[in-house]
């Protein structure tokens, strides 16, 4: 009997803690993007000077190559915490001005915040799944005579759940890197002349864990004559180092 008052009880305390989990979200508008309670108290809710989206909107239908609407339209999701919807705004910009550095910059800061909100939720996909983990491994552990006890189905259907949901968001947090790297390469290829945008490429494909498309843009870098010669020699000693690691 004591297992079964057991699992009863576990089932009430789990949802107690799933809802304060949830209303704590909503509440502080943690992972959300939005605008929480505490965004009311400390008075950051509002949107003055932001661009309206549904303005913004008309004019990008009204006139499809019209360069400032997309970028405006994008500022006003980005005000709003629409990262997805930003997104696609500006790559609407960059695809009418493939050369705009800024427009660039400013997509690839978007899908590194797509990349920290995916790995948002895989950490708490990840305590999830370590909390409800050790309940499901005891009740099949435990045998009534010959019989293993059954997992609590409630139990096992939400550890299934969050173990998909732990998978999905690492596989979105790794397309987001790659988009971001992608981003780099694009700008870096605006003037491959242009050590700088070479070098930009290669540190923040490294800073993502790209070593490979890193050591593309280091060596870019050091193809282009009249370079500093201290700054040839570091970035030679980090190619070096990079090089072991992608072929070690």
């Amino acid at each position: 009997m004591f297992f079964p008052r057991l699992r009863r009880n576990a089932k009430w305390v789990f949802l107690f803690l799933a809802l304060a989990f949830a209303l704590g979200f909503v509440g502080f508008g943690v992972g959300a993007g939005g605008v929480g309670v505490g965004d009311i108290i400390r008075g950051t809710g509002g949107t003055s000077g932001v661009p309206s989206i549904s303005d913004a909107e008309k004019r990008t239908l009204a006139n499809p190559k019209d360069a400032k609407a997309f970028r405006d339209l994008a500022t006003a999701h980005q005000a709003a915490g629409n990262t997805d919807e930003a997104i696609e705004a500006l790559e609407s910009l960059v695809s009418l001005r493939p050369k705009d550095a800024d427009a660039l910059r400013q997509l690839a800061a978007q899908y590194l915040q797509k990349l920290d909100e995916a790995q948002q939720r895989t950490r708490i996909a990840q305590i999830r799944e370590a909390y409800l983990a050790p309940g499901v491994a005891v009740a099949s552990a435990i045998q009534l005579g010959t019989t293993p006890l059954d997992p609590d189905p409630i139990s096992s259907a939400i550890s299934n759940s969050v173990s998909a949901e732990s998978a999905t968001s690492y596989a979105d947090a790794q397309q987001a890197a790659s988009q971001y790297v992608d981003t780099y390469r694009r700008l870096a290829a605006t003037d491959p002349k242009d050590a700088s945008l070479q070098l930009e490429f290669a540190q923040q494909a490294e800073s993502v864990g790209d070593s490979a498309a890193a050591v593309a843009g280091y060596q870019a870098f050091l193809s282009i004559p009249n370079i500093d010669p201290a700054q040839r020699a570091d970035v030679r000693r980090r190619l070096e180092q990079l090089s072991q690691l992608t072929t070690g």
